[in-house]
């Protein structure tokens, strides 16, 4: 073989080659493609895989907030303010959330002017989230108040009216009704308010007494509001009186139809204020209905058995927690810091 055959020989394997290099290249790209288009489309990646019901469960609070009942704030008592001072401390110092403050009810002790002040230069000195409260009683006792500030039953009602109560409760958080409501978080807060006292309505005693309007307001936001699953949460001062009854003095009054209009709906937890009982006295703070019912301690003046003052020092209150599947409700002592071991709620909440 001559020379330049050789060469050409040799130059025809090298281009042999190269073609089978190039062929054998688009079969493993083709491979490959295919093989990763199967993945794609038909075999799930692990690291994508949906959680499952169990591992969606946040081991975060979704929303907490505080409710403070019955403070009494009032300038011809230095402990009310001394105490909710020390409430307000605790809060805007915690640890952990706090998406809003609860006041339910008796927030002065007698609903005047000197008293009202006296509250908004305490709650002005904090840094608080969203404050929303209901009336109590106390909040419409200016009617026992003379033009010296005193105590005048005789002269009740001292030319006062309760629709001067309730204009002075408005014009203090800035409401158009004295009933209202909150939301954040997709959790809704429900706040009921006594509506009349004994100088329009002498029956009614120290009784929480709800107009039709209220009423019916109630149970169209309880409709609207619900969501299957989750809780919803009601605003009171005065507590229940026994099932199948109606209330009187110390007890919301409209009772029977308060418990009727929650009777359809799962999850709902009722909170009330007026009763002062400290944590830790024995006395029960939990009753299961169709609701879940709560009867908060007081800030201002927390009480014995016996309703006497005997521990001056205690400032209580209710910490709440709603997570996915339950409700958690604390008592906590304002005056410490500390959370109530008598006082330890977890409520799993009833699927739809």
């Amino acid at each position: 073989m001559t020379r330049r055959a050789f060469i050409r020989y040799l130059l025809m394997i090298g281009a042999a080659l190269v073609g089978l290099s190039a062929l054998f290249s688009q079969l493993l790209k083709k491979k490959f493609l295919s093989e990763e288009a199967l993945v794609s489309a038909g075999t799930p990646d692990a690291s994508a895989a949906p959680e499952s019901p169990l591992e969606s469960l946040s081991t975060e609070p979704l929303m907490s907030y505080f409710i403070l009942s019955d403070l009494h704030v009032t300038a011809g008592d230095p402990q009310t303010i001394k105490k909710l001072r020390q409430a307000l401390d605790d809060v805007t110092h915690f640890d952990g959330p706090v998406d809003a403050v609860m006041l339910t009810g008796d927030l002065t002790d007698t609903g005047t002017e000197r008293d009202y002040k006296e509250l908004r230069s305490i709650v002005n000195d904090y840094k608080l989230p969203p404050v929303y409260a209901n009336m109590g009683n106390h909040d419409y006792y200016t009617i026992w108040i003379n033009k010296a500030n005193s105590w005048d039953q005789g002269a009740m009602p001292n030319g006062k009216t309760d629709a001067m109560s309730r204009e002075q409760f408005k014009k203090f958080f800035g409401y158009e009704k004295i009933y209202n409501e909150f939301t954040t978080k997709g959790h809704s807060i429900l706040l009921l308010s006594q509506e009349a006292y004994v100088q329009e309505k002498p029956e009614v005693g120290e009784g929480a007494w709800y107009s039709d309007e209220q009423m019916s307001w109630f149970k169209e936001r309880v409709k609207a509001l619900y969501q299957p699953g989750r809780p919803l949460f009601v605003m009171t001062h005065q507590p229940l009186p026994p099932v199948g009854t109606d209330g009187g003095s110390h007890q919301l009054i409209r009772a029977m139809q308060f418990r009727e209009t929650l009777k359809p709906y799962k999850n709902v937890f009722v909170f009330c204020g007026h009763r002062h009982q400290d944590f830790q006295n024995g006395t029960p703070h939990y009753v299961q209905e169709s609701f879940h019912f709560f009867h908060n301690s007081s800030v201002g003046r927390t009480l014995n058995r016996a309703y006497q003052q005997e521990a001056k020092n205690k400032a209580q209150g209710i910490y709440v927690q709603v997570y996915a599947n339950k409700v958690v409700v604390r008592g906590r002592e304002f005056s410490n810091r500390t959370f109530i071991a008598e006082a330890n709620w977890s409520i799993d909440l009833q699927q739809a």
